[in-house]
C-alpha cells in the first residue's frame, strides 16, 4: 500500500515522503536492556523513504531474515527546511506529531554491530518504518510530557514518556539539523522506551499516544 502523510482527522498533507532520521538509545532503560552504553550525544542513523508504510495497514514481517523486533517511537513530521537551527526554530518547523515502529532485524543488527559494520541492512529495509497519521503540535501540547504505549495481544509491552528521553525532542531536531538538512516531509524518530521484543505473524498491536491517538494493526 502506498503511503502519504496525513492528519489524524483523515485529511492528506501536501508534503512529500522524505527520509527518516532515527535516534538510537534515547531512553536509558532501553539502552540497558540491550546491554548498550548510553551515548554521550544523540546516536543518529537513517532510513530511506522506501522504509515508510502506513501503520494502520497490516505490517509485513520479513520472516526469512530472522527475528524482527518492534520499537515504538514518537515520530516528528518536519514541515520546513531546516539547517543548523536552534530549538526555537526547531519547534516552529514541526508539522505534526505521530507514532512509528522502528522495525529491526535484531539478529542481523547484532552480527553487524559485532563486526563494527553499519546497521542499515538491519534497520532500513523496505517497510521497516510503519507510520501513523499525525496530530497537530497544538493538540499535543508539551513535547516533554507525551506518553506512548504499545500493547501486543492485549498485553502492554512498551510504556514510556518523552520526559524520560536522554535528549529532549527540540534539542534532537536542532542536533540532527546540524548534520543533515531537514526537508519538508522528513521524519524524526525520537527513540524507543524499554520493552522491545519480537514481532510475530498474527500479533495484534495497539499503538498509542495516550488519550490522543490510537492505531490498531496486525502483523502478517
Amino acid at each position: 500500500m502506498s503511503y502519504q502523510h496525513s492528519l489524524a482527522d483523515g485529511s492528506a498533507l501536501s508534503l512529500p515522503v522524505g527520509k527518516v532520521v532515527c535516534i538510537g538509545r534515547n531512553y536509558a532503560e532501553h539502552a540497558k536492556e540491550l546491554n548498550n552504553e548510553i551515548p554521550a550525544e544523540p546516536l543518529l542513523f537513517l532510513k530511506p523513504a522506501s522504509a515508510i508504510v502506513p501503520m494502520d495497514a497490516p505490517i509485513t514481517v520479513p520472516r526469512e531474515r530472522g527475528e524482527v523486533h518492534f520499537e515504538t517511537e514518537l515520530a516528528i513530521l518536519i514541515g520546513e527546511r531546516m539547517t543548523d537551527v536552534d530549538e526555537q526554530a526547531a519547534q516552529h518547523g514541526i508539522a505534526g506529531i505521530g507514532l512509528a515502529l522502528d522495525l529491526t532485524l535484531r539478529e542481523l543488527q547484532s552480527e553487524l554491530k559485532s563486526k563494527g559494520h553499519p546497521w542499515e541492512r538491519a534497520k532500513a529495509f523496505d517497510g521497516s518504518c510503519p507510520v501513523s497519521p499525525f496530530l497537530t503540535p497544538a493538540s499535543v501540547g508539551d513535547l516533554n510530557d507525551v506518553q506512548i504505549r504499545l500493547t501486543v495481544d492485549g498485553e502492554v509491552r512498551q510504556d514510556g514518556n518523552s520526559s524520560q528521553m536522554i535528549t529532549p525532542i527540540l534539542k534532537l531536531i536542532s542536533h540532527a539539523s546540524k548534520w543533515f538538512t531537514l526537508e519538508p516531509g522528513d521524519l524524526i524518530l525520537t527513540g524507543t522506551p524499554a520493552g522491545v521484543g519480537e514481532l510475530k505473524v498474527g500479533d495484534k498491536l495497539c499503538v498509542e499516544i495516550v488519550d490522543l491517538l490510537r492505531i490498531e494493526t496486525e502483523a502478517k
